[in-house]
């Protein structure tokens, strides 16, 4: 089995560079979808209830609704201001709630999580559950908080106490636990359960989570043409969904090797979305393609917006990445994964710091995080090079070549970018 094993790590190797898999993306079937259609952030429903709002208002009612509508508009423009907009009506309601304060407890987290205010989350979830009220939705939060903060052991005890085979939001929290255990098959089984469940209602917001969510899964299993699809049903809903054209952009990039197309999708994603991390993967392509114009261009778009102070802790990891591989800037790489590590704890958290010990020169350090916090514990691509690179400098060749073993078949997750250092590790 090892060598066979072995033969089939080399063909893949060899084949770096080359254009081996068969195109997927069609440009017919994408074309309609690119033409930048700006988004209405005002409607007269929010406008009635906004009205409504006054300095010394109490109309609870309104603050709920208010901040119900600014979060879609942060769903559909990627625009900082209306997710802190979305804060501030949802702290209004619980400062003056006196029935179903629970409910903007529970809101208020999630609005915090999306934030990666995930502590803050956690207190507020507390605050919820001593009022009680629906208990599933307070076990639901504690849940997803739990799994943000790396307390798996107390994360799995909700899902136990959330059993249901028939509810979609047991259905895709089991299958986010099956992904964090690394069982991709059973994690696609629970979420397929999920879409069915969701098509069933007809539920167009539950129908557009499953598909995007379905994508990405797919890609992850090597089912690139499965993926493709489920982004093109997304799009069948909401033509405008960005998260959807950035699926297929990679597609057209990783998989097809089309970096000048995948840049043009994305081109026309970013003229009404303004997420910071959109741009930094035009440059991430742009430097594939040694197109230094666009690269630097794309990545001043990502430095100007991550300045704004509103992001918090949004994009710490893309950061590190940019300290570590663009700037070179290690020091500070280290300092913002400590600052991870305490916000966040995570095997993710821990490997950057790992990493950034490894590139400021303490091999041993590094080691030492990659064994306690990471190896065994995440099966995240870019998290297992992190630590193939920290045990090839520790000269642990065995766990080197099992990584590298892992992180081949993960090359499409990766990008045709990463190609050459996996090779070479």
């Amino acid at each position: 089995m090892k060598l066979i094993k072995l033969l089939i790590l080399t063909i893949i190797v060899s084949s770096c560079g080359t254009k081996n898999h068969e195109e997927i993306a069609k440009k017919e079937d994408y074309e309609k979808y690119l033409v930048a259609n700006e988004v209405k952030t005002t409607s007269k429903y929010f406008d009635l209830w906004n009205s409504k709002i006054r300095p010394d208002s109490m109309q609870l009612t309104s603050f709920g609704i208010v901040a119900g509508e600014y979060n879609r508009y942060f769903q559909q423009t990627g625009n900082i201001e209306f997710l802190m907009k979305a804060e501030q009506s949802l702290e209004k309601a619980v400062e003056i709630a006196a029935i179903g304060k629970g409910s903007y407890y529970r809101a208020l987290a999630r609005n915090y999580i999306s934030q990666h205010r995930f502590k803050e989350a956690l207190q507020l979830a507390d605050s919820a559950a001593v009022i009680r009220g629906d208990k599933v939705e307070t076990q639901s939060l504690y849940f997803d908080v739990h799994m943000e903060l790396g307390n798996y052991k107390l994360a799995e005890q909700y899902l136990y106490s959330l059993k249901n085979m028939s509810d979609f939001g047991y259905m895709i929290r089991l299958a986010k636990w099956n992904d964090y255990k690394g069982d991709l098959d059973t994690t696609i089984n629970f979420m397929e359960m999920a879409r069915a469940k969701a098509e069933s209602s007809k539920n167009k917001e539950l129908m557009l989570w499953s598909y995007t969510n379905l994508g990405d899964h797919y890609g992850h299993a090597g089912r690139i043409e499965d993926s493709y699809n489920q982004y093109l049903k997304a799009l069948a809903i909401d033509n405008n969904n960005a998260y959807a054209k950035k699926g297929i952009a990679w597609i057209v990039f990783s998989n097809d090797k089309n970096p000048e197309e995948a840049i043009r999708i994305l081109d026309s994603v970013t003229k009404t979305y303004n997420a910071p991390d959109y741009f930094l993967l035009k440059a991430e392509i742009a430097d594939y393609v040694k197109n230094d114009l666009v690269r630097k261009s794309n990545l001043d778009q990502y430095l100007t917006r991550v300045k704004n102070t509103a992001y918090g802790d949004m994009y710490n990891a893309y950061n590190l990445g940019l300290y570590i591989d663009e700037t070179k800037q290690y020091d500070k790489a280290l300092a913002l994964a400590k600052k991870e590590v305490i916000n966040r704890p995570t095997p993710e958290s821990f490997s950057w710091l790992g990493y950034s010990h490894l590139k400021k020169g303490d091999t041993k350090k590094a080691l030492e995080i990659m064994d306690n916090y990471v190896y065994g514990k995440t099966f995240e691509p870019v998290l297992l090079f992190q630590a193939a690179e920290v045990y090839k400098a520790n000269g642990q060749k065995e766990k080197v070549k099992e990584l590298k073993g892992e992180i081949i078949g993960a090359l499409y997750e990766l990008g045709p970018g990463m190609e050459k250092q996996v090779h070479d590790l």
